[in-house]
């Protein structure tokens, strides 16, 4: 479907009016109004086809984002998203992401099958017809257009009431005004009218553990955080694996792409208008359960299973996804992805193919003499961690409870975090081989990192940094 373009004043001819409003008004004032536009759309694909379908126009609350810094940067994400001027055919607002279908395309399912699934893209509500333009990456990693529609908010088809809250929103702190802001949103799925304390308890237990770390324990003061409480009929949420079946508010499963620990929402629709009654510009869903799981997606949404042993690291590691585009810096897990094939330097700001060393886009935090690549015992490293792979599978077929899985863990982390900080070049910046599921021809920043094992130290300087830069990003520094 595609929007009419009604007529309106040109921006050029208000600006040759003397002293007129629009001399001394702000880019974002000239264009926008303090609403969110969201535009769901179909992303359908598989056996080498790929195609896109609007879905609807709607008011997705009040605007949370910096009125400032409307262009993006930073270069993340495996798309782009440009909102485009229809009088002067500038681009006034972008932002780079990741979807669900963009990790599909890569599984050997989608050289078997068809597939569709809902995305987003929020921006603020334009004053007057915009184009939405999609880009998304090519093999060389340039972006190139894919999708393109005329949006006019005075059109029939464009809904501009807001939706009724489905749940009770409630503040764990206010630092200031959304546009100045990081405004994390947590949601709870699978926890019943008689579990929302416990989801409370939940919220503020992840939350201090994940502030309790750099650069969020520094950077405290930019952000607010909110959640909302929204009751299930039944605890748990849908797991193919255990039997366990569940119709759950937000669509969260685990199982995605076949991957038993993979856990995300596969109802676009479901969650964001639940999250529609907060202003957030990141959104975390929090599983109640005990079978270890999680999952992150840049700029979308990420997940972690409460009551596993480990969900303080899935909490951070999967918000690292979402919020700051970092990627898995593991390599010998178990993945659904298909790996392989020429390398091109990668887009997350935390791993390289180091094509060349001279240009590392984290040289300027590796010390004078260390050698790129870095070396380190790569052979010993894999030798233990493929035993623990193996019991680990070992432990699923059987049936085991989680409590095994989780003392599994806790003996590899206590080995990893041992091993890899008595290296040479331990704690020190350079270009560690083995990183995003490849073990040859991809490079990590450290030798360690929370993006790489559960390291209970939390995140390399290199992703330090990055998720600095996204919360200057959203708070217009």
């Amino acid at each position: 479907m595609r929007f009419p373009v009604l007529r309106a004043a040109t921006l050029a001819a208000a600006l040759l009016l003397p002293f007129a409003p629009a001399q001394t008004a702000t880019p974002f004032d000239l264009h926008f109004t303090p609403e969110t536009m969201r535009v769901d759309y179909s992303h359908t694909g598989g056996l080498g086809i790929e195609a896109y379908s609007l879905d609807r126009v709607v008011n997705d609350g009040p605007w949370p984002g910096n009125r400032a810094r409307l262009a993006d940067d930073t270069n993340l994400g495996k798309y782009l998203f440009e909102i485009v001027d229809r009088d002067s055919n500038q681009v006034i607002y972008s932002r780079g992401f990741a979807s669900l279908f963009g990790e599909w395309e890569t599984t050997a399912e989608a050289k078997e099958a068809h597939r569709t699934f809902g995305e987003s893209v929020r921006f603020q509500w334009p004053k007057r017809p915009v184009q939405l333009v999609l880009k998304k990456r090519d093999r060389a990693n340039a972006f190139r257009e894919c999708w393109s529609t005329v949006i006019d908010p005075a059109s029939r088809s464009v809904n501009g009431a807001r939706l009724a809250s489905a749940g009770t929103l409630w503040t764990l702190w206010e630092s200031g005004p959304p546009e100045t802001k990081v405004d994390l949103l947590l949601l709870g799925d699978g926890y019943t009218e008689a579990e929302l304390p416990k989801f409370r308890a939940d919220v503020k237990r992840l939350v201090e553990q994940m502030f309790a770390l750099e650069p969020y324990k520094s950077r405290r003061a930019d952000f607010n955080v909110r959640a909302i409480d929204l009751p299930t009929a039944a605890s748990g949420v849908h797991n193919p694996r255990t039997g366990d079946a569940r119709r759950g508010r937000l669509g969260t499963e685990y199982n995605i792409f076949d991957s038993e620990r993979y856990a995300l929402s596969t109802d676009n629709r479901a969650w964001r208008d639940v999250a529609s009654a907060a202003p957030y510009d990141a959104v975390e869903i929090l599983i109640n359960n005990r079978y270890y799981g999680g999952g992150g997606i840049f700029n979308d949404h990420a997940t972690v299973a409460v009551d596993t042993g480990s969900a303080a690291y899935i909490f951070v590691h999967e918000f690292g996804h979402h919020f700051a585009g970092l990627g898995d810096e593991y390599y010998t897990s178990d993945v659904a992805y298909e790996t392989g094939g020429e390398k091109v330097e990668p887009w997350e700001p935390n791993v390289t193919a180091l094509l060349n060393p001279a240009a590392l886009k984290w040289r300027d935090l590796v010390a004078r003499g260390t050698p790129l690549p870095t070396p380190w015992a790569k052979e010993e490293y894999e030798k233990h961690s493929m035993a623990v792979q193996a019991e680990r599978r070992r432990l699923r077929a059987a049936g085991a409870p989680e409590a095994e899985m989780d003392k599994l863990f806790a003996s590899q982390l206590e080995w990893e975090t041992r091993f890899l900080s008595s290296m040479t070049h331990s704690g020190k910046v350079g270009a560690f081989e083995g990183a995003s599921y490849e073990p040859k021809g991809l490079y990590r920043p450290e030798a360690d990192c929370i993006m790489f094992t559960r390291d209970p130290v939390g995140f390399c300087r290199v992703c330090r940094r990055a998720i600095e830069r996204i919360i200057n990003l959203n708070t217009g520094r």
